[in-house]
């Protein structure tokens, strides 16, 4: 909805923007009179120039900002207290009015609800902020497409509503993290004439729904059309498309600024504190036994204290049933688990701004293709599972994910399992609805619930509306344990890194610093304002270009200095930096197993690990990679059979990756080693770290013996064949080698993403 509004030249401030007198337009000065506002957009009065702008949300957002800005303190603005400061707190102060235990989007959205609104709060996490369901996600802000359809076609008035909401909170998230999110367009294929018009009556309701807060129109697009903008889709039949735009982040990070920001506002925040019990009291007025805070342990060190509060909230998502329990054993299970698996696959699959729906797979589910962190990322499933801390993904729902894209890409674009570079699961706390039949059919609203002893619990929900499910959260929990503090100030208020960001400034980032071009925009949409801090904790390069700034691994903009900052930001082992402060083990497994020697190294001296930790983190962190995030699967393609399975045709073909490998093997030992590869190597003048040689063949090595054996090798090209294992760095190694043997060029050994 939008009306014509009056505006006139700012005179409170030098921003000199047009706007009318309530609110400047840079909205450094606001009046927050929203009834005087309302009654201006209606009656429409006569003034120098008319434009039409969004009416009341955008008004609100802003004046909530405004106002926030001018009450809340911040009692940490320039650094934050450490994590040792941060359990101190826990443990001297007296009594809290809030503890959230739960440190994922919702968890950390109540606390940063609660201390902004003038509530001594606590928040502690059993694992790390985000460690869960928060980092697994689509990567999606939206309001959802298939329950606006599902609203409409068996009138469900509450699913409408949840859209609703979360289309709203789409539009607020966007606002106050620019740095970490954007509007998507994402493109919806129709291969059926009969589907045009009745996808396109649907796409424009969700236009429709969220009205003054719709990010840009939906349209649609000739065969043609659609081809030149997702050159990679299956031409055959195809009839047109329509692109709608939702929003997307990076949903860790996400989490993470939510959690600092309510760090900033006073609110005692600890990682790695597990909930041991809970601890009640008896209520004097009516006898009955109330809870008063938990009994906490520091998972690092193992010590244990209390924590008292007025009001206690559970925000812990799938494990939500397990603290309910823990208040009244008879409780029973609200929440109803189901597994979402999502694959990362390498960007020239999709296009660099540009997603993909499929509406309607073979057995129903809903599947997003999209581009995400120059990489594409593509799920999700949804089956119902058992609660877990550590959710694997499933082969088989691997392979029901390529299947599904390679109904959609071109047959010129061989979709192969070894071009799946990480792949992960993610727990959906699902609120349980008793009349559903499967999880598909289950609603994604959630439920505010104060139990008889005063627990509050928030169940369900997804991550677009933490939000606003904060928000009504912290309304019961003040509700029932009056505790004041009035009302929610979230609106609109910029989370960390947010309030310094603008679109160029990685640009001050090259010039001030010396960062690479790729690091500077990689910092700036990572970090927000707080980009310059890590680049200030950056070390001289040694070169021309780049000044500064030593990356991890090669491929990938992340640098050294993050795993230093990221100890600020609370990271506490090798997994928090791979999985949550960057993103590396979520991009690709192999490229973060390789920088996680360093990264372990960085935090050891940080933290002062003995040598006994470091190779404690070392393993915990490739055991990560290997069971959450895929690696496995990689091994899996080579040892899944003992036999070479090339087809009759393709038997030479083992007579000439036979004839390869006794190029290496010049003694016919039956095994080649790093020396045998330095040998080849140096007769056509190419040198490689000794290092990086052992991590290539050692990628092959299945039997970890140090050495190659002509079986694991012709395994290994088999799996290439056919597709299973992408691009293994020996392989090519080894043909280009073979290739310049003769020619004496120069070899090129860059790896290429491998493949898991």
């Amino acid at each position: 909805m939008t009306s014509t509004v009056s505006l006139t030249p700012c005179t409170q401030c030098d921003c000199r923007a047009e706007c009318h007198l309530i609110v400047c337009g840079c909205f450094k000065y606001a009046q927050p009179n929203l009834d005087y506002f309302q009654s201006v957009t209606k009656d429409n009065a006569s003034t120098k120039t008319d434009v039409t702008v969004p009416v009341l949300h955008v008004v609100q957002a802003r004046l909530a900002y405004v106002a926030a800005e001018g009450e809340l303190k911040q009692p940490f603005k320039d650094e934050l207290p450490t994590r040792q400061a941060q359990l101190s707190t826990l443990q001297d102060t007296e009594e809290f009015d809030v503890l959230v235990v739960g440190g994922g989007a919702t968890g950390s959205g109540c606390a940063l609800d609660a201390v902004t609104r003038n509530l001594k709060t606590a928040l502690v996490e059993r694992n790390d902020f985000s460690s869960g369901t928060s980092s697994r996600s689509t990567k999606l802000i939206h309001g959802g497409v298939r329950y606006l359809q599902k609203a409409i076609m068996k009138l469900d008035y509450e699913q409408y509503m949840m859209v609703k909401e979360a289309l709203h909170e789409r539009s607020n998230l966007l606002d106050i993290a620019p740095h970490l999110s954007a509007p998507l367009p994402i493109m919806l294929p129709v291969y059926k004439w009969w589907q045009l018009p009745y996808y396109w009556a649907g796409i424009k309701m969700y236009d429709l729904v969220a009205g003054g807060q719709c990010l840009k129109s939906s349209y649609v697009l000739s065969k043609n059309k659609a081809l030149e903008l997702f050159p990679m889709l299956k031409k055959d039949k195809l009839v047109g498309a329509i692109v709608y735009y939702d929003g997307q982040h990076n949903d860790a990070r996400m989490n993470l600024a939510i959690a600092l920001t309510a760090a900033r506002h006073g609110a005692a925040i600890a990682n790695y504190t597990e909930v041991v019990h809970l601890l009640k009291k008896t209520d004097a007025g009516t006898g009955k036994e109330k809870v008063c805070g938990a009994r906490c342990r520091d998972v690092i060190t193992g010590n244990e204290f209390d924590v008292r509060a007025k009001c206690v909230i559970n925000a812990t998502g799938p494990f939500t049933d397990s603290l309910r329990k823990m208040d009244d054993g008879k409780n029973t299970n609200i929440c109803q688990p189901s597994a979402g698996v999502h694959i990362v696959i390498p960007g020239y699959y999709s296009p660099d701004n540009m997603g993909l729906l499929d509406p309607a797979t073979s057995d129903g589910r809903v599947i997003f293709f999209l581009p995400w962190e120059k990489m594409t990322i593509a799920g999700t499933t949804d089956t119902p599972t058992d609660i877990t801390a550590h959710p694997i993904p499933r082969e088989e729902d691997i392979n029901f994910i390529l299947n599904e894209v390679r109904n959609y890409l071109s047959p010129d674009v061989e979709v192969r399992r070894g071009d799946v570079l990480a792949a992960w699961s993610g727990i959906r706390p699902l609120v349980t609805d008793p009349n559903s039949k499967d999880t598909q059919s289950i609603c994604r609203n959630h439920i505010v619930n104060v139990s008889d002893s005063g627990l509050v619990t928030i169940a369900g929900g997804k991550w677009t509306t933490y939000r606003s499910m904060a928000e009504e959260t912290l309304d019961a929990a003040v509700a029932a344990h009056r505790l004041g503090g009035g009302p929610s100030k979230t609106v609109g208020l910029v989370l960390e890194g947010g309030q310094d960001w603008s679109p160029t400034l990685y640009i001050r980032l090259v010039q001030d610093y010396g960062l690479e071009n790729e690091v500077a925009q990689h910092l700036a949409a990572t970090y927000g304002g707080k980009a310059f801090d890590v680049a200030k904790m950056a070390r001289v390069t040694g070169k021309r270009w780049p000044i500064v700034g030593n990356r991890l691994v090669s491929e990938f903009p992340y640098i050294e200095s993050e795993v230093r900052y990221a100890v600020k930001e609370y990271a506490c082992t090798a997994i928090d930096v791979i999985a949550r402060r960057t993103r590396l083990g979520f991009l690709n497994v192999q490229a973060a197993d390789e920088a996680l020697p360093r990264i372990v190294d960085i935090m050891g001296k940080m933290l002062d690990w003995s040598d006994k930790k470091r190779t404690e983190e070392l393993e915990a962190a490739k055991k990560f990679l290997y069971l959450e995030m895929g690696y496995r699967s990689r091994s899996e393609q080579l040892t899944g059979t003992t036999e070479i399975t090339l087809d009759t045709q393709e038997l030479c073909l083992i007579d000439r990756y036979t004839n390869r490998f006794h190029k290496f093997d010049k003694d016919s030992k039956g095994f080649i080693t790093t020396v045998d590869v330095q040998r080849v190597l140096q007769n056509i003048s190419v040198q490689i770290d000794e290092n990086a040689l052992h991590e290539i063949l050692n990628e092959v090595d299945l039997n970890k013996n140090g050495q190659v054996e002509l079986n694991e090798f012709l395994q290994l090209m088999s799996a290439v064949k056919k597709g299973q294992v992408s691009d293994s760095r020996l392989a090519i190694l080894m043909k280009t080698a073979e290739e310049s043997l003769d020619l004496r060029g120069p070899v090129t050994v860059d790896r290429s993403g491998g493949g898991v």
